[in-house]
C-alpha cells in the first residue's frame, strides 16, 4: 500500500538514499531539509525549522501516514555540544507531531547508544553510551518509548552500525582513504585492523529503513545490520582493491584504541523478518 511519508533530514548522508528507496517502492515522499540539491526530484521538498514551528505542522506537511525522523546536527562529530543542546527540541517535535495526528514514527538511532560492548547487540542489550552523541540518542529513545506508549502512535527505533558507500560524504576511514589517494600518497597509517564490526552498504541500509517504515507489525528497537562481523582490515583492503587504489595500508602505525571493541555486531532477526514479509 502506498503511504505518505515525511523524511526529516531527507537531504542528508543517509536520508537522501532513504527518500529514493521509498519512492522506488511507490510511496509519496516529502523530504524535509535545508540542503535540498541532492534530493530525488520525484519527492516533494520542504524547508521548515521544525524545532521552532510546531503549530499546524502536521497538516502543513501533508498529514503523513509515517514520519522518518533522521535530521540530526553534527552526526559525525560524536562529542559536539549540539547533541545535548537540541535533545529536548527533537523530543518536543516528535511529540507535537504525534499529538497532531501522526500514527507512526521511525527515528534514526545508533549503535553508539550501547557504548562499549563485545559480541552481539540485540534489542535488550543494556546501554551505556560513551559519547555525547550516544547519550543524546539513548535519552531520546527512552523518553519517546515512555511518552508514546499509550498514545496510539507506533514507535520504531532503527539502529545503524558501520556504514559503507557514498564514501566521500560519511567522514569515515574510507573518506580519508579516498582523500589520501587523490593526494597521491603511497601509504595510509592504520591500526592493526583486527577489530571486527558489522558493516552495511548505505543502499542496503536505506532499503531496510524504507521497508521498516512500510509496516507496523515489527516495532521498538530494530537493528538495521548484516548480523555478520568482519575484520576492519579485510573490508578496507577490499575497498582499496575494488577502487583500484595504489595506496597501501601501514599496519600498526596507530595503536588500537582501548575503547574500540574487538568484536561487535547486531542481531538481525527483526530486520530479516521485515524484509522477508516485504517480498
Amino acid at each position: 500500500m502506498a503511504l505518505k511519508v515525511l523524511v526529516t533530514g531527507g537531504g542528508g548522508y543517509i536520508g537522501r538514499h532513504v527518500v529514493k528507496s521509498l519512492l522506488d517502492m511507490g510511496h509519496s515522499v516529502t523530504a524535509l531539509d535545508f540542503v535540498t540539491k541532492d534530493i530525488d526530484p520525484r519527492a516533494a521538498v520542504a524547508s521548515i525549522d521544525v524545532f521552532k514551528e510546531h503549530e499546524g505542522l502536521f497538516a502543513r506537511l501533508g498529514s503523513p501516514d509515517v514520519m522518518i525522523h533522521m535530521a540530526w546536527k553534527d552526526g559525525f562529530s560524536h562529542n559536539s555540544q549540539a547533541h545535548l543542546k537540541y535533545l529536548s527540541a527533537h523530543y518536543d517535535f516528535v511529540m507535537s507531531m504525534a499529538a497532531q495526528g501522526l500514527k507512526q514514527v521511525l527515528v534514526m538511532g545508533s549503535m553508539h547508544e550501547v557504548g562499549y560492548f563485545e559480541g552481539e547487540i540485540n534489542e535488550d542489550t543494556p546501554t551505556n553510551p560513551r559519547s555525547l552523541y550516544g547519550v543524546a540518542k539513548d535519552a531520546l529513545r527512552r523518553a519517546l518509548t515512555l511518552s508514546l506508549a499509550d498514545t496510539g502512535t507506533v514507535l520504531q527505533w532503527v539502529r545503524a552500525y558501520y556504514i559503507l558507500g557514498d564514501d566521500e560524504r560519511n567522514a569515515s576511514v574510507f573518506t580519508k582513504l579516498i582523500a589520501a589517494e587523490k593526494e597521491g600518497k603511497t601509504t595510509f597509517p592504520f591500526t592493526t585492523g583486527t577489530n571486527q564490526y558489522d558493516f552495511i552498504d548505505i543502499q542496503t541500509l536505506a532499503h531496510m529503513i524504507a521497508s521498516t517504515a512500510s509496516q507496523t507489525e515489527v516495532t521498538g528497537v530494530i537493528n538495521c545490520c548484516s548480523g555478520k562481523p568482519q575484520a576492519l582490515k579485510d573490508v578496507v583492503e577490499a575497498f582499496i582493491e575494488k577502487n583500484g587504489f595504489k595506496i597501501r595500508l601501514e599496519y600498526g602505525a596507530f595503536a588500537d584504541r582501548p575503547y574500540d571493541s574487538p568484536i561487535v555486531y547486531g542481531n538481525a532477526e527483526k530486520i530479516q523478518q521485515i524484509l522477508k514479509e516485504a517480498r
